[in-house]
This record gives C-alpha cells, structure tokens and sequence, in this order.
C-alpha cells in the first residue's frame, strides 16, 4: 500500500509540473550587442496556454522556480531564427527540472536580418552563447538555482554550427562543403576571392554536452574539429536543406574525434526539426513547415524531445 501511494504522489507531482517563462534582456556593451532572451524554469504550478506571434506555448508566465543545483540548457536558433524556435523542447527540459535559456542572435534573426549574410555573424553566435551563459550564472534571477558544472547546449542549423565553435571547433569557411553561388554575398564573395578569417574564435569549456541538430557544416577536415571533447549526440535530416547537405552529416560524424550518438531521420526535411507549424506560421512560411507525405513532424517532435532530454540527463546527472 505504501509503494502504491508513493507512485501516485509521484505521478500527481509530474502532472502539477509545468514550464515557467521570462522574457529579460542582456544590456549592449563592449562584449557585443543588446540581446534578448527567452527563459523556461521548472514550475510547480499548472500551465496556461500563451500565444506569442505565430507560436502557441503551454507555460506558466514568471512562476517561481522550483528546485536548486539545475543543470542549465541553452538554445541557439538557425539562420533567421527566432529564441522561440524550440519552445517544444524548453518546454519538456524545463517540465524535467532543468533550467532553459535562449536568446536572438542579433544581425541573423527573424526580426533583424542585417548581417545575416556577413561573416560577423559566424564569428560572433558562439559569443552570444558565451554571454547568456554568463548573464544566466550571474545576472538572471534564478542564477542561484543553477548548477555550474552541469550545462549543455542545442543547435539548430546554424545554431549546431555555433556548438561546434563552442566545443573547441575552428571552422575553415574557405574549404568547408557549404554551397554560397551568389556573389552578390559578402560571405561568398570571401570564400570566393580566398579571404582568410582569422578572428578569434569563442570556445568554451562550461558545456559539458551537446544535442546538434542538422548543423551548418564548416568543419572540413578532422583537423578543425580536434579539440572537440564533449560528448555530442548529433541529428541529421534525410533530406537537408537551408545550406545542409545530407552528405556532409555521415562525414562529420566520421571526423569528430569522439563518435557521437549519431541518428538520421528518415523523410526529413531540415526544418523538421522545427516543432508542428500553426496555421498562422504555416500561411506566413510554407517552406518551414512543408514535410514529406511520409513524414508526421507531431509524431517524430515527441521522440525526438523525449531523446534529447534522455542525452541531458545522462551527461548533466
């Protein structure tokens, strides 16, 4: 009787759960440039449903946080992303008790495409992780709830890419396997001419794990990828897209100096790994939220969430 009990306390207890959600700001200064940040927290309250633009979100808005010593996820959203681009995700990592923060890359984000096509961006996204995760173990409200030694990343796209700088990668934009035709790009026109970068390039070493999904492959060689420790778990579309071709994934997988856990889903496009489209988002843009007939993006997102907090706990435990 008292292990029947204790079972469904357990399971009341996970149902009461929800995601708990702010909104803050990171100020402007010599680091970089203003950045807007979206945060999930573990809640002991119920959740409400939020509309936020053309994103329907299940989430408590500034509920207090619930628990100590949280492992911490942050976020980086693809080419013209938004740092609600992977609410469904937050959402399951903040219900399973971990704090999750993302934020806008500015100059290559939904709202703001100034320099979408420049080189700065590539060497300035893995400096815009660097400081939400300064800002988190610092600034944010719940900094004192957050566990240092237990952070992890997910990348999307360009945001993989940005994981893999992190990790201790050294993109070489000049050989990488990327198709850029279009002079009419500075970042083409650079690989074109030949132009070295030769910035320096923000790793670090607080990340303990890495989910990347279909990332942005500027790696070409093992070489670039050496320094590259951290367990990786590493997801590739069957079909790529957006600057991702299918081929290169196996190849990165084969260079990367630890195997990652590797997994290829069949009959996805790249932006499968974006979450169901509402109505609203799927009139407003077709192309991110058209799937093959094969292929249910509802079904395959609760895998995929479910998979993705499995690697977390695994590695952040």
């Amino acid at each position: 009787m008292k292990f029947v009990l204790t079972v469904l306390l357990c399971a009341c207890t996970a149902i009461a759960q929800a995601a708990g959600l702010k909104f803050a700001r990171i100020a402007a200064g010599a680091d970089g440039p203003e950045l807007k940040v979206a945060v999930w927290t573990p809640c002991a309250e119920a959740p409400e449903s939020l509309t936020l633009g053309p994103y329907v979100l299940k989430a408590r808005p500034d509920c207090p946080t619930v628990g100590d010593h949280l492992p911490l996820v942050v976020i980086s959203h693809g080419h013209g992303g938004s740092l609600l681009n992977h609410y469904d995700l937050a959402e399951k990592l903040a219900d399973a008790g971990f704090i999750v923060a993302a934020t806008n890359h500015p100059g290559d984000n939904y709202s703001d495409m100034s320099r979408t096509a420049d080189i700065s961006v590539f060497i300035e996204r893995p400096a815009d992780i660097k400081r939400l995760i300064d800002y988190m173990l610092h600034a944010a409200p719940d900094a004192r709830k957050i566990d240092p030694q237990r952070i992890g990343f997910f990348g999307f796209s360009r945001g993989g890419y940005t994981g893999l700088v992190l990790a201790g990668g050294n993109p070489d934009y000049l050989h990488a396997p990327v198709p850029c035709p279009d002079l009419t790009l500075p970042v083409c026109r650079q690989r074109h001419n030949k132009q070295p970068v030769r910035e320096p390039f923000v790793h670090d070493s607080r990340i303990k794990a890495y989910v990347l999904a279909d990332p942005l492959d500027e790696f070409p060689t093992a070489k670039s990828l050496k320094d590259v420790k951290a367990p990786i778990q590493l997801w590739a579309s069957q079909y790529g897209g957006d600057g991702v071709l299918p081929e290169t994934m196996p190849a990165l997988a084969h260079v990367l100096p630890t195997e990652p856990d590797f997994h290829v889903v069949s009959n996805a496009g790249h932006f499968s790994f974006l979450p169901p489209c509402s109505q609203q988002l799927a009139k407003a843009s077709p192309d991110l939220c058209a799937d093959a007939k094969a292929f249910d993006r509802a079904t395959f997102h609760k895998a995929f969430d479910e998979e993705v907090l499995e690697f977390f706990q695994s590695h952040l435990n």
